[in-house]
């Protein structure tokens, strides 16, 4: 569902005429050489192509609008082998609608003590053609990724990576559709926002639907597609005996079966990326559907519980950025605590949907009394969240803007088995530790669902966060509360008086 090798980043090198057509010659393939092997660099995940060298205001403004212009371009990255003066970017730049990454490198890693000239000198400017760059990028207020080091180091293409899975997952909001059955949870307010500001602001569009509309679709699946669909429960999961072929609770799976070919055939229909439930609106549903949410998490969509379309959101987009790399993401929430001497930890789960992307084994499908919801016992996979480096992330409607907030945690065992919880879970130690990351999260606003990942960095967030152009706060093994509180009220400022810059 999530292929990146279908997104292009376009290596943009700038000069200009005064240095004559052999040093553009040279220019040129220096620059063709660097784009050919970051398109075939490790890290980088999508497929760079080399633009010829930028010389003149006409061609750069021309470039610039291509990009807008051509869908499998999801960005630049930018380098100015040369000094290009930066008057020539303004107007490309004023009218580029594409992420950019700033790319400060040279072509060559050592100074040639021996034999270096005045040739060499004109030919490798980067040091100060880059500054002239920048210049024109803080001028007129661009966000963008400023990458330094030598183009073959791993750390720059590494960085350039990270970069340009934030920007393919920003492409990938573009245009995109939610599908959210039925309306929000009662009374909840974080999982509410602006839906109109968030079409502006990010570029998807949340369509609401009855759930009269899902049961439609849900009693219209095939028996043939239902019967291959609990064949598949078979072969991919330890299925407890009740619910096997011949078993008592045989009809509870094939009701759970249904419900994901049912909510897959809409949603594919619709050609929709992510998608929202609630618990409070199963009027015509057997059972709540946490199996399908699940399954359907694991194969790239995103998803919100309680009409948390936000979350919805930026769980398929932490999808797209994750793609390939491994350890998973899922919807999450911050459910209930352990106090204890041996480390304060958050045990994070959910009703039912939790993806099975962050599992540790082959997960169980069981079926449990939920105690909520008024429906009959779902069916649910069960299981342990892997152990490890993991990042919760949350973003929230304001009031005047939205704010991304994202803590770095540590997943660990669990102290002892769990036999009695019904759900699928994770136990992590919040960095720096609880008491401080859960005040700072308090302070920010951050909501009690989050998307989590084990792949997904801070470095991913924080660029997929400037590319929305929204503010993003970390709370990690740095964090002070009392500076955290300052940078709230620094932030508030700035985001007010910005509107004015």
């Amino acid at each position: 569902m999530i292929d990146l090798k279908q997104n292009e980043v376009w290596f943009v090198t700038g000069s200009q005429h005064l240095y004559g057509p052999k040093t553009l010659e040279q220019v040129a393939e220096h620059s063709r050489e660097i784009a050919a092997a970051f398109d075939a660099s490790k890290h980088l995940p999508v497929k760079v192509v080399f633009k010829p060298v930028l010389t003149t205001p006409d061609a750069i403004r021309e470039l610039c609008l291509e990009a807008n212009s051509t869908k499998k371009c999801i960005g630049l990255i930018t380098w100015m082998h040369t000094f290009s003066p930066a008057k020539m970017w303004i107007a490309g730049l004023s009218l580029l609608k594409k992420p950019f990454a700033h790319l400060h490198t040279q072509y060559d890693r050592e100074i040639p003590w021996s034999t270096i000239d005045m040739d060499f000198m004109n030919l490798n400017q980067a040091a100060h053609g880059d500054r002239e760059f920048g210049f024109i990028g803080s001028r007129l207020r661009l966000d963008r990724k400023v990458v330094v080091g030598h183009w073959q180091d791993d750390e720059v293409q590494a960085q350039l990576g990270v970069w340009a899975r934030a920007a393919s997952a920003w492409a990938d909001w573009q245009g995109a559709k939610v599908a959210r059955f039925g309306d929000n949870m009662r009374d909840v307010a974080v999982t509410e926002g602006d839906k109109v500001e968030a079409q502006i602001k990010f570029g998807y569009d949340v369509y609401g639907y009855g759930i009269g509309d899902l049961v439609k679709a849900v009693n219209e699946a095939s028996d043939g597609d239902v019967e291959k669909m609990m064949q598949a429960y078979l072969d991919e999961y330890d299925v407890i005996p009740s619910l096997r072929p011949g078993g008592e609770r045989n009809a509870s799976l094939k009701d759970g079966a249904r419900m994901e070919v049912g909510m897959r055939n809409f949603l594919q229909a619709g050609n929709f990326k992510a998608f929202t439930t609630t618990f409070e609106d199963l009027h015509g549903m057997p059972q709540l559907p946490g199996l399908a949410c699940q399954r359907l998490m694991r194969d790239g969509y995103g998803f919100g519980a309680e009409g948390d379309w936000k979350t919805s959101a930026l769980v398929r987009a932490m999808k797209v950025m994750a793609e390939g790399l491994k350890g998973g993401v899922s919807f999450m929430e911050d459910y209930t605590y352990h106090f204890s001497a041996s480390g304060d930890k958050v045990l994070g789960a959910h009703m039912l949907e939790i993806c099975e992307s962050i599992a540790s084994k082959k997960p169980k499908l069981d079926i449990l009394p939920l105690s909520i919801g008024g429906k009959a016992d779902p069916v649910r996979l069960i299981f342990d969240a892997n152990t490890g480096p993991a990042i919760g992330a949350s973003i929230m409607d304001m009031g005047q803007r939205f704010r991304m907030v994202a803590n770095v945690v540590d997943v660990v065992p669990t102290d002892e088995p769990l036999p009695k919880l019904p759900v699928a879970r994770a136990l992590w130690l919040p960095r720096p530790n609880l008491k401080v990351a859960a005040a700072a999260w308090i302070y920010a606003g951050g909501a009690h669902h989050t998307s989590f990942s084990y792949s997904v960095t801070a470095e991913h967030l924080q660029d997929f966060a400037d590319m929305a152009g929204i503010e993003f706060l970390l709370i990690d093994e740095n964090t002070r509360v009392q500076e955290f509180k300052e940078k709230l009220r620094w932030n508030d400022l700035y985001y007010h008086l910005n509107k004015g810059l």
